[in-house]
């Protein structure tokens, strides 16, 4: 094939084409700059609405409600270990699939979810919590209720909801191969949730009290009965980065307890500053445990 070795301004062989061409390809790009059509604008747009500002819930009671919007945290251990990939308190995070981020500006379902370093509430680490008839807003979650975890990811019009299944050969975890934890727009029975008590000895005590807002509890998964987990020493690239694992497994040590790695907490908002949570309010001395009520609503003193 011969090779045209002249530019559309030296007007030989097929400069008119060549000028044509040119034309139309300016045209096109202007045409999608001016309806954000370009990769680059529906990028932005994307980014745009998952790291948008979110306001959470207050709880006055101190208990968390049908209907709150939260954060689910995974409270730093106690004892650092060397080995982590990620040490503080991660949220767990929406994480688009890296390569459709970059295609579309809108949310591809099934959708992966990640745990990340952040303790500012925006779309993609903002939950609500929904009763499974959503019929029960404002009603006081209770432990052992079925209840879903619901996120808009900063969208207004797509709801998607925290599910998981077995894990099978071709679906499961990607570095734990563990079974997978993914949002969904589908509502299903795989949808469902429950609070645990954290103490296994006291659990069935707990049994039907009102769960705590900002206090360490299990999430348990109703269909397979396993918790979810956040697995801070491994790590894969996402769409922000590398964050840590995310996956649904009940890991115990030698006393059958659940590790720290199956802690959980729902983390209500701060009445004294927009756009802040409960984690940033000092915690409380030992021997005092109503400090942190105090702190948040100091006109009950």
């Amino acid at each position: 094939m011969a090779r045209n070795l002249y530019g559309p301004r030296v007007r030989m062989g097929n400069w008119t084409e060549d000028v044509y061409l040119e034309e139309e390809l300016m045209k096109d790009f202007l045409e999608k700059r001016d309806k954000g059509q370009l990769l680059i604008q529906r990028n932005r747009r994307l980014k745009e609405n998952l790291l948008r500002p979110m306001q959470l819930s207050i709880s006055e009671d101190g208990y968390i409600h049908c209907g709150d919007k939260v954060m689910l945290v995974n409270p730093a251990p106690a004892e650092k270990e060397a080995h982590l990939f990620l040490d503080g308190d991660l949220s767990l995070c929406m994480t688009p699939d890296e390569i459709k981020a970059h295609l579309s500006d809108e949310l591809e379902v099934p959708c992966g979810l990640s745990a990340a370093q952040t303790k500012i509430p925006v779309g993609r680490n903002t939950f609500i919590i929904l009763s499974p008839d959503r019929n029960a807003t404002g009603h006081v979650l209770r432990y052992g209720q079925n209840f879903c975890l619901a996120t808009t990811g900063g969208f207004e019009d797509k709801m998607l909801y925290l599910s998981s299944d077995h894990r099978t050969l071709l679906k499961s975890s990607k570095r734990s191969l563990l079974q997978e934890l993914y949002l969904t727009d589908e509502v299903s029975f795989l949808n469902c949730w429950q609070a645990a008590f954290l103490d296994p000895q006291l659990r069935l005590e707990h049994e039907g009290a009102p769960v705590p807002a900002n206090a360490k509890i299990l999430l348990s998964h109703c269909r397979t009965n396993r918790g979810l987990a956040a697995h801070r020493h491994l790590s894969w690239s996402t769409y922000f980065g590398k964050e840590a694992e995310v996956a649904v497994h009940t890991h115990l040590d030698s006393h059958r307890v659940e590790k720290p790695m199956n802690h959980w907490m729902l983390v209500t908002g701060n009445p004294r500053k927009d756009s802040s949570t409960m984690l940033e309010l000092p915690t409380s001395p030992a021997g005092d445990p109503g400090a942190l009520e105090q702190a948040a609503h100091p006109a009950a003193r």
